[in-house]
């Protein structure tokens, strides 16, 4: 999965106003308690980033996997 392909799939799934905050400020337990734009900047992959949250948001992004 390509960055930009995960940044729609968020976009989409939580809403463009709130998005760019859920991705700097929400920690995932999955992501190792870091958050999107911490995970991305120590070196996961895009679709690990996608996955994880898959699995701590599945009401949230059940539409976009």
């Amino acid at each position: 999965m390509r960055l930009s392909d995960l940044r729609e799939r968020i976009n989409l799934s939580f809403g463009e106003q709130w998005a760019p905050s859920f991705c700097k400020d929400i920690a995932i337990s999955e992501l190792g308690s870091r958050s999107v734009d911490e995970a991305l900047k120590d070196g996961y992959e895009a679709d690990e980033v996608w996955k994880a949250l898959c699995k701590s948001h599945p009401k949230e992004t059940e539409k976009y996997r």
